[in-house]
């Protein structure tokens, strides 16, 4: 006669969220499961990383450009006709006499200084992030050549291949720079054991995925609402 023996391999899962240990008993909230998933080391990758794409900036551009050229042709413009013989034009006298008449303490005076550093900030951030967020970039293979792939793109490639893992209904993923979010219905089959293929399948497919820098993947998986 053979003695019972417990199917488990002998390692310890830690407990998932919504469980409880009470010295030797573990009870499972089977409402919800929950896995986090931990990239490859940074030394155990391939080579090839790559920055983030910069952004042209076109419309921030075309439009400081298009506001100082103005500018700076009205002024040139009033200051010639003022150098011969024709009285300056009514709005530069009217922000000379404001400039010479209100204090600093002034809320006009106030308010301008606070949107013209406000619109300075703004072009400076703008000068120093890369923007475009939606482009995920991937590894260089060769030095010569640069890829991104677009988020929303990810996202459905990620989605197709959770769908296709059994006792899953439907699944929503959020794909950021540095973590991707998967919250997945399950109408059969245990939770832990839909997450557990959902890890293996998606953390496969952030790989395959060929991206430089690859996210965290964190799962998780619950029952539809009873309906009524």
């Amino acid at each position: 006669m053979t003695e019972p023996h417990d199917p488990d391999d002998g390692t310890r899962r830690p407990p998932e969220a919504g469980a409880v240990e009470h010295g030797s008993v573990l009870a499972l909230d089977q409402s919800a499961s929950s896995a986090a998933y931990d990239p490859v080391p940074d030394k155990e990758r391939p080579e090839g990383g790559a920055g983030r794409f910069w952004s042209a900036r076109r419309i921030p551009a075309g439009i400081v450009a298009a506001v100082v050229l103005g500018a700076s042709g009205l002024l040139l413009y009033d200051v010639s006709a003022v150098r011969a013989g024709h009285p300056a034009m009514q709005w530069r006298r009217t922000l000379a006499d404001e400039l010479a008449t209100r204090k600093l303490d002034d809320v006009w005076v106030l308010t301008g200084a606070s949107v013209a550093a406000a619109l300075g900030l703004w072009l400076l951030l703008l000068a120093l992030t890369p923007g475009l967020r939606d482009l995920l970039p991937m590894r260089r293979e060769h030095t010569d050549v640069r890829a991104a792939l677009d988020r929303t793109a990810a996202a459905m490639v990620l989605r197709d291949r959770a769908v296709e893992v059994a006792g899953v209904q439907s699944v929503r993923v959020r794909m950021g720079r540095s973590k991707v979010g998967v919250r997945a219905l399950s109408h059969f089959r245990e939770l832990d054991d839909v997450r557990a293929d959902l890890d293996t399948v998606l953390s496969t497919g952030i790989r395959e995925l060929g991206l430089a820098r690859q996210p965290r993947l964190s799962v998780q998986v619950r029952r539809p609402a009873k309906k009524g």
